[in-house]
């Protein structure tokens, strides 16, 4: 099959997700937010725009939707904070821009394009990052603003030693294809509920939550950083396209079973260069849809969707 002239996934984490847990409102709910975020990046890239702006626009609506962790709605640290990270990559160039630990950001992933095209590095962490949004004139909002009182009670729930496993997960990601060929990966986090402050996982790490190359492929991936970090699983899914040749599919599996061998889980998207795609996971289920040219429009949250 031809490659559609433009492609977007996105995905907003992937863990224990059972038919039988999510009602109805919830389900609907779900959806509904990652529909919204497939158009606004469909938008962009059906009028002849970036794959960039794509994934940045996709990522922005995760963030704002208290529903994901990412920007509102996190999780939150053991101090009872929401300590933010996120990254961004230009397939084309590989420039790439990542942030960790922000606490004021309102769309962490808008930092991290502007740590890209604006500074000449790549990763920034810390109140540093807070003070260069600011002056860069990117939205600040209080601490509180993350809080919901869902990410509140799943805290409590930790620091009562009753850590539910749908409190632990989740993140959002996009990659995309423009029109011209170019790919980009994008991913922003809230990171693990009642995490350590100062934890930083896979999310904002180029090479093992966020990868883009237009040789090879885009990827985001959400799960369980650290296992992520040590399989540098984003980049290492994209050198089985380029140089073992792989389709995407089969490149996401054979990684996702190197992080499971080591005790992860999770999943990725991932869009190759020829236009293939995967939404692959070893998880119960995982928030993510796909949309592109053709006029395909797809969601899904359990596996075996």
């Amino acid at each position: 099959m031809p490659k559609p002239e433009w492609t977007l996934l996105i995905h907003g984490g992937a863990g224990v997700m059972r038919r039988a847990e999510m009602t109805p409102e919830m389900d609907a709910t779900y959806r509904a937010g990652l529909n919204e975020a497939l158009e606004a990046g469909s938008r962009i890239l059906s009028c002849g725009g970036s794959s960039l702006d794509a994934v940045e626009a996709a990522v922005g609506v995760l963030e704002d939707n208290p529903n994901f962790n990412a920007g509102k709605g996190a999780v939150l640290t053991l101090e009872g904070v929401a300590e933010l990270d996120a990254s961004i990559m230009d397939g084309s160039n590989r420039k790439a821009g990542a942030v960790a630990q922000v606490r004021t950001v309102k769309n962490p992933i808008r930092a991290a394009r502007h740590v890209m095209e604006q500074t000449g590095r790549v990763m920034f962490a810390g109140p540093d990052v807070d003070e260069m949004a600011a002056k860069a004139g990117i939205e600040i909002v209080p601490p509180e603003y993350f809080i919901t009182p869902r990410r509140l009670q799943a805290l409590e729930r930790a620091m009562a030693g009753d850590l539910q496993p749908i409190d632990c997960y989740g993140t959002v990601g996009a990659v995309a294809m423009d029109a011209k060929g170019n790919l980009a990966a994008a991913t922003s986090t809230g990171g693990m509920n009642a995490k350590p402050p100062g934890r930083i996982g896979d999310s904002p790490i180029i090479g093992a939550g966020t990868y883009a190359d237009n040789a090879s492929c885009a990827v985001s991936a959400t799960g369980d950083g650290e296992y992520f970090i040590r399989a540098s699983a984003a980049r290492t899914i994209c050198a089985r396209v380029e140089m073992q040749g792989m389709a995407a599919e089969a490149a996401a599996k054979a990684t996702l079973d190197e992080v499971k061998a080591l005790g992860g889980t999770g999943g990725v998207i991932v869009l190759g260069h020829k236009g293939d795609v995967a939404l692959s996971m070893n998880t119960e289920g995982m928030f993510r849809g796909r949309t592109d040219a053709t006029g395909v429009r797809q969601v899904g949250i359990y596996v075996d969707e």
